[in-house]
This record gives C-alpha cells, sequence and structure tokens, in this order.
C-alpha cells in the first residue's frame, strides 16, 4: 500500500512537471507569434505611409498647377491655400506673392504657410463658434433678447425689438435691409454706437422670416460676448481657440499686421496690371464681422478642429449647432448656388449650409461653407463632414476665381485620391515613414 502511494505520488508529481514546463514554453511561442505579427503590422503600416505620401505629393503638385495658371493668367496675384482630411494637414502652403510691386522676388517674398491675410466674413464663422460654446457653458442662449444685453438698441417699434433674438443676428434674420449700417462699420464707429442707430431704420419683415446679410447687425453680437464673458471677443477668442490650438499667427487689430513683416499686401487690377494697395483699419471696430487676420496653417488648424478632432477644445454636440440650418437661402443667383449638383441653401450661426448631389455616387452631400472680401481680400472655406475634409483658400486680390475656388480644388482632391481618403487618423505617418528604406 505504502509503495503503491509512491507511485501514485511519482505519477501525479510528473504530471504537474509537465505542466509547468507546458506553461513555461508557451508564453516563448506567443511571444514569437506577437513579434511576427508587429513585423506584419509595421510592413503594412509602412506600406500605407509611401502611398500617403506618394498622394500627398501627387496632390501638392495638381494643387500648384492649378494656382500657378492662374497666377501666369493674371487672374490672381498669391494665395495661402489649407487642405485638411481628418485630423491631418494635407497641405498648408502658398503660392506666388506677397506684394506684386517687388520686380526681384526672393524666397522671402513669397507667399508661404505662415503668411497673413485678411479674413474678412470667414470672421463670421468664428463668431458662430464661439457663441456655441458660451451657450454650451451656459452663460448665453440662442433665444436671449438682444436687449438684455444691450438696453440702448432699438428697430421698429417696442414689440418687434423685444421679438429679436441673438439666433437672429447671427442667422441675419433680424429683419434689417440687406447691409444695412455697413457704412457705419467702415466709418469705424463703435459697434454700441451702431447699435443705438438701428432706430432710425424701419424693418423689412418679421425677425426670424427673412434672411438679409449684414455686417453691422451681426456685429452685435460681439457685444453680447463683451457682457457674459467681461472681455472683449478677441480675448474670449485667444483664450477658447487660438491658444489651445496653436493658432499663433492670428491677430485682431490694424496695428499688429502693419508690425507683421511676413504678410500679403491686397492688390487691386488697373489698365497696367496688378498694383499692391495699403492695409486699411476697417472692420476692426467689428471683429465678429470681418475683422480677424490669420494664416493658411491657422486656418487648417482652424478646420481641423471645426472637423471635431479637438474635442477637447469644445464639445462636439455644441459645435454641431452652428451648422444647423436656421434660415433657407432662397433663389439661384448666389455664385454657390451654381455649383454643380447644388440643391439648397441655408444660414446657420455665422455659416452657410449648403446641399449637394453627388455625381458619381447619387449621394446627398453636405457643405459648411463662407466666403469673405474686405481690403481688396478674397477668401473661400469650406467643410466636408462626410468625407472628413476641409478646404480654405486665402487671396490677396479680389478675384473672380473664387467664385469657383472649392469646387475646383476638391475635384483635384478626389481626382488623385479617386475616393475619400479613409484613414481618419495618420498622426504617426511621418514617424513610420522615418523607418522606411
Amino acid at each position: 500500500m505504502k509503495r503503491f502511494k509512491i507511485i501514485v505520488g511519482i505519477t501525479i508529481l510528473f504530471a504537474l512537471l509537465i505542466l509547468v514546463i507546458s506553461s513555461v514554453k508557451q508564453p516563448t511561442t506567443v511571444e514569437k507569434t506577437d513579434v511576427l505579427l508587429s513585423a506584419e503590422q509595421i510592413r503594412l503600416q509602412q506600406a500605407k505611409a509611401r502611398n500617403y505620401l506618394q498622394k500627398k505629393e501627387k496632390l501638392e503638385h495638381a494643387i500648384g498647377k492649378y494656382f500657378d495658371k492662374a497666377i501666369k493668367s493674371g487672374a490672381i496675384v498669391g494665395a495661402g491655400v489649407s487642405i485638411v482630411q481628418g485630423d491631418s494637414i494635407i497641405i498648408s502652403d502658398g503660392f506666388g506673392k506677397r506684394n506684386v510691386n517687388k520686380k526681384d522676388v526672393n524666397k522671402k517674398d513669397k507667399i508661404n504657410g505662415e503668411t497673413v491675410f485678411r479674413l474678412g466674413s470667414l470672421s463670421k464663422g468664428f463668431a458662430g463658434v464661439l457663441t456655441a460654446d458660451l451657450k454650451e457653458e451656459g452663460k448665453l442662449n440662442w433665444n436671449d433678447k438682444i436687449t438684455d444685453y444691450i438696453p440702448d438698441f432699438h428697430f421698429g417699434d417696442d414689440e418687434n425689438t423685444s421679438h429679436i433674438k441673438l439666433a437672429h443676428i447671427l442667422s441675419h434674420t433680424s429683419g434689417t435691409a440687406y447691409h444695412s449700417y455697413t457704412n457705419l462699420v467702415e466709418a469705424g464707429l463703435s459697434v454700441s454706437t451702431i447699435a443705438q442707430r438701428f432706430t432710425h431704420l424701419n424693418p423689412i419683415s418679421a425677425p426670424g422670416q427673412q434672411y438679409s446679410y449684414q455686417n453691422a447687425m451681426f456685429s452685435l453680437s460681439q457685444e453680447v460676448i463683451k457682457k457674459v464673458t467681461g472681455n472683449d471677443i478677441t480675448a474670449a477668442l485667444r483664450k477658447r481657440f487660438f491658444k489651445p490650438l496653436g493658432m499663433s499667427t492670428v491677430s485682431m487689430n490694424h496695428k499688429a499686421i502693419i508690425k507683421n513683416t511676413n504678410v500679403a499686401l491686397p492688390h487691386a487690377k488697373g489698365r497696367k496690371g496688378w498694383r499692391s494697395l495699403p492695409l486699411t483699419n476697417k472692420y476692426y471696430n467689428a471683429v465678429a464681422a470681418g475683422g480677424i487676420n490669420a494664416s493658411s496653417l491657422d486656418m487648417a488648424k482652424w478646420m481641423r478642429f471645426l472637423l471635431g478632432h479637438n474635442p477637447q477644445v469644445m464639445n462636439k454636440s455644441a459645435l454641431k449647432e452652428v451648422f444647423t440650418p436656421f434660415v433657407e437661402v432662397k433663389g439661384h443667383s448666389k455664385y454657390y448656388q451654381k455649383w454643380a449638383g447644388h440643391i439648397k441653401s441655408a444660414y446657420g450661426f455665422g455659416w452657410r449650409i449648403h446641399e449637394f448631389k453627388e455625381k458619381s455616387s447619387q449621394k446627398n452631400i453636405k457643405v459648411y461653407h463662407h466666403g469673405g472680401s474686405v481690403n481688396n481680400y478674397r477668401n473661400e472655406i469650406a467643410i466636408y463632414p462626410e468625407s472628413d475634409l476641409g478646404i480654405c483658400v486665402l487671396l490677396n486680390s479680389n478675384s473672380k476665381i473664387a467664385r469657383t475656388v472649392i469646387p475646383d480644388l476638391r475635384a483635384i482632391v478626389r481626382r488623385v485620391y479617386k475616393s475619400p481618403i479613409k484613414e481618419k487618423s495618420l498622426q504617426n505617418t511621418y514617424a513610420i515613414v522615418q523607418n522606411v528604406e
């Protein structure tokens, strides 16, 4: 019996030993498998990186060719161009001259990604997003009455005045005639002073009923922002967006842009060709309507944010409210209504929202868009949410090319990539490429 127990004990011990040896060997096998899988993944990533860089180079060449042709034909003087895909900046560059009067152009005289332009009405998009951020914090509401923030404001009779809300001035539906008091903005009057002048005007419609583009009325939003934050709009934009997004070339006053040594001067075309113009101080009193200066690099960072790739800066759902249609923009005469596949347009808060039908897929797509013009600068920005794509073009001349530059560049992007880029994040692309032999 004793002998039997010893045999059983040895057998059990032997079995346990086999289990221990097996458990020790198994991780080694798994570890080797992991190494093989990791190597395969790196190889695939490197192949993807090569493909990405090849297409990026092809896109840069095609975009360069497009703008070189426009410059040689005399259509434009120069441009700052940015294209963003997902959270990656594909292109942020410049073409042409900062000042056409300079005959001997060297590298320092050429427009680059950090060359500053005046944005004009692209500024409205910043004001709309800032207001949405403040709403998200509970500091204001779209339905707040303007008189709650600007007691001296009066437009029409008392009843009409009491019905004008923040949403109305941000969507150009306050009932003011087209471009009412833009002349006062350009004359340099303070927005608080202009607010008191509306008492001399008569409404063309009840609030919320009719779209009528404004600068003066829209700029009242910065007075609301000042009341709820205790700071002017410039401080609020810097703190909430420009600083956290790393938008280092942005400025919002005349003195700053004059001091900047990397500025694309505005130009006008005469019988003898293009000539440079001085930088005026118009619209810096109405920053919300048209007083922001920025480079193509900073606009790339801004578009990356608008596509939702910086959720730590602003809640995505709050950002979405800005791009929600508030009023239909009727008609077919606007340049963007003539883009291929156009179905309808609307205005949200500082942004136009278009719907188009794609010829290739026959699917309806949305485009968040705005144009801007000030001091002979002409600019365009467009966000394609379904494609996770952003395009911005800044021109230092008032050129007809601005009417079609957005669909033109999108067509180039689609031609190069054949279909929408699927990769949402390419942050590690360059790190991978460095290991490619």
